[in-house]
């Protein structure tokens, strides 16, 4: 559902599932969520025999494999995934699986009753028809990557995101996701996937197709300023984007998940990971702002003649767009 409310305002608002399911996506139909944000289903259970049939993200199965501690405690194993919310996550994820790709996203957005209001609409209708790059900042770790994906890749399918190596559990992104592993210096077999992850994002660029970075790499988190803002952008990606060479769009999101979430952050960012799901489903049926950036020809960005130089612009016109209103 979208229109505009301003010459330059785009409103794409959620839209309930209909009442029953259909042959496209047989496991959705009705509301996913009550009026308090609480899941009305449950997905099935994996017994981990067929890697096929998996409609998880986490399960019992991962918990087993990657901890032995748990295996054969079933029940301890629920209970930690209904602290985190995983069997909500899961619910969703088995809910949009049918649909992989942009209708995944969008029927999440639609079931978090999630709502978009973008400023500078009319960049997304003159997007460049090859090549082109957006950077964000990365307020949310998980709606602005949502919400990113929805806005480029209704446009364009071939849009795919640079995103942490453990985001490939989330099956119904895979096709919007290409995957690199931050935490790979100290270990070959994770550097080795990480320079695949590289190798494939400069070929999907130099093939034509849009991609999307989120150059902090890592969630904005409170500074010494009191302010939530991302950490510095990583200067292998800047370095990435200059040697790209195409035009970059630069896209911002408003808001932040709650302060005491960010404060969580402050004492154990492990700690802060672990209650995301939570965070997410506190923030159903919102309106989130987002502002899209003027395109940045390959032409100016030739203007900059050092990496760290490129850098800042890129970060600096992104962080201009915060002013909007």
């Amino acid at each position: 559902m979208k229109h505009y409310i301003e010459p330059d305002e785009l409103i794409v608002g959620w839209k309930e599932a209909p009442a029953t399911p259909s042959a496209e996506n047989p496991h959705r139909s009705g509301p996913a969520l009550d009026s308090k944000g609480h899941i009305l289903g449950k997905a099935p259970e994996y017994d981990g025999s067929d890697d096929s049939k998996k409609r998880t993200v986490l399960d019992y199965s991962d918990f087993r494999k990657v901890v032995p501690f748990f295996d054969g405690r079933p029940h301890l194993v629920g209970l930690i995934m209904k602290w985190l919310k995983m069997d909500d996550v899961n619910y969703l994820h088995h809910r949009n699986l049918d649909t992989p790709g942009a209708a995944f996203v969008r029927g999440l957005l639609d079931d978090f009753r999630i709502t978009e209001r973008i400023d500078n609409a009319s960049v997304l209708d003159r997007l460049p028809d090859g090549a082109f790059i957006t950077v964000s900042n990365h307020p949310f770790g998980a709606l602005d990557g949502i919400m990113l994906i929805d806005i480029m890749a209704s446009r364009r399918p071939d849009y795919k995101v640079m995103v942490n190596m453990i985001l490939n559990a989330i099956r119904g992104m895979r096709p919007n996701f290409i995957a690199v592993d931050p935490m790979a210096s100290n270990d070959p077999k994770k550097r080795l996937a990480t320079m695949k992850g590289i190798k494939e994002a400069m070929l999907h660029v130099k093939n034509g197709h849009p991609l999307g970075f989120f150059p902090a790499g890592a969630m904005s988190k409170l500074n010494w300023r009191l302010r939530i803002e991302d950490r510095e952008w990583q200067p292998s990606i800047i370095r990435l984007i200059k040697q790209l060479n195409v035009p970059v769009v630069p896209v911002y999101f408003h808001g932040h998940n709650s302060i005491w979430f960010n404060i969580l952050g402050v004492i154990s960012w492990q700690l802060r990971t672990l209650r995301l799901p939570g965070e997410v489903f506190a923030h159903h049926d919102t309106t989130y702002h987002i502002s899209i950036g003027d395109i940045i020809t390959p032409e100016e960005q030739r203007g900059y003649k050092t990496e760290a130089e490129f850098g800042k612009m890129l970060r600096s016109r992104t962080y201009s767009l915060r002013s909007r209103r």
